[in-house]
């Protein structure tokens, strides 16, 4: 099904009566966009919803839990602009995932167990936001792939990545918060915007009245921005992602300063959630 515009989409009872867990999927342009909605149906999203301009070619017909929202998806503020209303008008305590194209969910256990079999085991330990990290990904031949996207020949950074806490104003950390750096964003910086350069994002949460996305990929409650319950470590997934490397080798200020992503801590990633565990970069926390 295809809405016209965002709000169209909100007051429709296909968004309103959703079933979850929901998938909102914002294209940016045509980069892997089909392999990425193909992946958010694989692991069990039962709602994927696919937000994108008008004119973003998208073959039809799309499944009937595949829907379609024509908006925008550049500009200022526009990421929050797309989740709030879609949040907003889903039912309460359904779990949504918000990412782009060229991006792909991983979690430990994905090759076995759907994304709702994890959510329902991170909802009985009361945790109602999933601390996600996204993992830079990039093509190895940029020759090859000027766009740097290519899911044959995906690299990424095995190490180099780094945390520390995040505090409020007055200087002091705030409670299990934290800022994430590593990939093409940390070897890259002065390509990219310091707002830009971490990495954390809480792509996962449960709707509740209220809740709204911030512009820095926190959200209004501070609960469902931390990494862990106060008690033992949580779950964690990661976000394989192309739109760093993509952005790096589209944009004309940073073009032609780049010849490859690759470096001695490169490797071959293959896709599958457990090497994303042997290097550390998941958790399983108490889910075995």
């Amino acid at each position: 099904m295809r809405f016209a515009s965002l709000s169209d989409a909100t007051q429709s009872p296909e968004i309103r009566r959703a079933e979850g867990p929901v998938a909102i999927v914002i294209a940016e342009d045509e980069a892997a966009l089909l392999e990425t909605l193909n992946h958010n149906r694989q692991i069990g999203f039962r709602t994927v919803i696919v937000v994108a301009p008008v004119d973003l070619g998208i073959p039809d017909p799309l499944p009937h839990t595949t829907l379609r929202i024509d908006h925008i998806t550049r500009g200022p503020n526009v990421t929050p602009s797309i989740v709030n209303p879609i949040v907003a008008a889903l039912p309460r305590k359904t779990w949504v995932y918000y990412g782009y194209n060229a991006e792909f969910l991983f979690y430990p256990f994905s090759e076995t167990r759907t994304v709702g079999e994890m959510l329902a085991f991170h909802t009985e330990e009361r945790r109602f936001g999933m601390f996600t990290y996204v993992v830079d990904a990039y093509a190895s031949d940029l020759a090859a792939a000027p766009d740097a996207v290519s899911l044959k020949d995906a690299h990424f950074d095995r190490s180099g990545y780094y945390a520390h806490a995040r505090t409020h104003p007055d200087g002091s950390p705030k409670d299990r918060q934290i800022d994430v750096f590593g990939g093409l964003r940390w070897r890259f910086e002065d390509h990219i915007p310091e707002p830009r350069r971490r990495i954390d994002r809480i792509a996962l949460v449960r709707t509740e009245t209220g809740l709204s996305l911030h512009d820095d990929h926190t959200w209004s409650d501070p609960e469902r921005n931390t990494y862990a319950c106060p008690w033992h470590n949580n779950l964690t997934a990661a976000i394989v992602s192309f739109r760093a490397a993509k952005a790096l080798k589209t944009n004309p200020a940073s073009r032609y300063a780049i010849d490859t992503f690759r470096w001695h801590n490169s490797t071959p990633f293959e896709w599958r959630a457990q090497q994303l565990l042997d290097l550390g970069l998941i958790e399983s926390g108490q889910w075995f």
